[in-house]
C-alpha cells in the first residue's frame, strides 16, 4: 500500500504543479502584454523591471488558483486511473476511498501549506511594491509606503489620523484626533497642523477643537495630549485585510481596526486565512468518492462535470460567505468557516455511501 501511496502521490503532484504553474504563466503572460507600457514607464529602458513585476505579482496569482488546480489534477488523475480500468483494481485491491483520502494527506499539507504562506508572507511583502508602481488593479488604490504614508494610531476609545508621518511614526502631520465615549459616539475631534511625541505625551500645534452638539470650536496654540497611540504597521496601513499577514490581522483586531475598517472584516480576514490551509484536502476529499462511483472507466465525462461543478459551486459560496462576514451580517469565524465545513460534510457523505458500494 505504500507503494501506490506513493504511486499516486506523485501522479497527482505532477499534474497538479504542471495545471498551476501553466494558468500561473499565462495569466502573468496575460497581465504582461496588457500592462506592459505602464509598467515599463516607471523604468523606461530597464526591461529588469517585467521581471520584477512578475515575481511580485506570483504570490497572488499562485493562491488564487491553487485551490482549482489541486482539483483538476485529481480529476484527470482520476479519470485516467478510470479509463484504464487501474482505479477498478485499487479499489478492488482493498484501496477504499477513506484509505486513499488518508494516503494523500501529505500532499493535501504541503499544498495547503503552500496556500498558507503565499497568502500569509508573500503576498503582504509584495504588496506596498505593487501600491507604488500603481498598475493595473493597483492604480486606483496608490499607497506609497515612506514617510508620506497616512497613519492611523489608537488609544483606547480615541482614533487618531495623520496626513504623513516620519519612517518612526513620531512627528505627525494633518493630525485629526476622534474622541469617542465609552459607547463607540463621537464627543468631540482635535484637529492638529503637526504632533509631536515627547515621552508618553503627544505635544498638538495649531489646534482646533470641535465639539458634540455644535458647540463654538475652541483655538489654541499648543495642546498636550497623553494617549498611549498605537500606530497601525507601515505596510499595513491602507487596511486592506487580504494583503496583511495574520500577525497584523491580529494587531488590528486588538486595536479596533484603528478606526480604517470595522474590526469584524479584520476577524474574517482572520479565520479565513487559517481556513485555507483545508482548502486543498476539501478538493480532495471531494473528489474521490466521486470517482468510485465510476469503477469500470462509464461515464468518465460525468465525472470531469459533476467535480468541477461542486468546485464552482464552492468558489461560490465561499466568495460570498467572505463578503457577507466583511458587511458583518454574520458572524466572522461562520463566514469563513461555514463553507469549508458544509463541503467537508458533503465530503464525508458521499465517502460514507462509496464505502458502502
Amino acid at each position: 500500500m505504500k507503494i501506490l501511496a506513493w504511486m499516486m502521490i506523485r501522479m497527482i503532484a505532477a499534474r497538479f504543479i504542471a495545471i498551476l504553474l501553466g494558468i500561473s504563466f499565462f495569466v502573468l503572460t496575460l497581465e504582461l502584454l496588457t500592462y506592459s507600457k505602464d509598467i515599463l514607464a516607471l523604468r523606461p529602458n530597464d526591461m529588469s523591471i517585467l521581471f520584477e513585476y512578475v515575481l511580485a505579482r506570483a504570490p497572488r496569482v499562485l493562491s488564487t488558483f491553487l485551490p482549482i488546480s489541486m482539483l483538476l489534477a485529481m480529476l484527470m488523475a482520476l479519470t485516467e486511473l478510470s479509463y484504464r480500468n487501474e482505479l477498478t483494481a485499487l479499489w478492488a485491491a482493498g484501496l477504499s476511498p477513506v484509505r486513499l483520502v488518508g494516503q494523500l494527506l501529505p500532499l493535501a499539507l504541503i499544498a495547503g501549506g503552500l496556500q498558507f504562506l503565499l497568502n500569509d508572507q508573500a503576498i503582504p511583502s509584495a504588496a506596498p511594491t505593487l501600491r507604488e508602481w500603481a498598475v493595473g488593479d493597483y492604480g486606483s488604490e496608490k499607497l506609497k509606503v515612506g514617510e508620506k504614508d497616512p497613519i492611523w494610531m489608537r488609544a483606547g476609545t480615541d482614533i487618531l489620523r495623520a496626513g504623513s508621518a516620519n519612517p518612526d511614526s513620531t512627528e505627525l502631520r494633518d493630525v485629526i484626533i476622534f474622541r469617542r465615549d465609552d459607547e463607540g459616539l463621537l464627543r468631540e475631534q482635535i484637529y492638529a497642523k503637526t504632533a509631536s511625541l515627547a515621552g508618553d505625551r503627544w505635544n498638538l500645534d495649531k489646534v482646533v477643537i470641535y465639539y458634540r452638539g455644535a458647540l463654538t470650536p475652541n483655538r489654541l496654540d499648543s495642546l498636550v495630549y497623553s494617549g498611549a497611540m498605537k500606530p497601525a504597521a507601515a505596510g499595513a496601513r491602507s487596511g486592506a485585510p487580504e494583503e496583511m499577514s495574520l500577525r497584523d490581522l491580529s494587531y488590528f483586531i486588538e486595536n479596533a481596526g484603528f478606526g480604517i475598517r470595522p474590526i469584524w472584516v479584520y476577524e474574517t480576514w482572520w479565520h479565513k486565512r487559517v481556513s485555507l490551509f483545508f482548502s486543498a484536502l476539501l478538493m480532495i476529499a471531494l473528489v474521490i468518492p466521486l470517482a468510485s462511483r465510476f469503477r469500470r472507466g462509464g461515464g468518465l465525462g460525468v465525472l470531469f462535470a459533476v467535480g468541477v461543478g461542486l468546485g464552482f459551486v464552492y468558489f461560490v459560496v465561499d466568495g460570498m460567505a467572505v463578503t457577507m462576514g466583511e458587511l458583518g451580517f454574520v458572524t466572522p469565524w461562520l463566514a469563513a468557516w461555514v463553507p469549508a465545513i458544509g463541503f467537508g460534510a458533503l465530503a464525508v457523505v458521499l465517502t460514507l455511501r462509496a464505502e458502502k458500494v
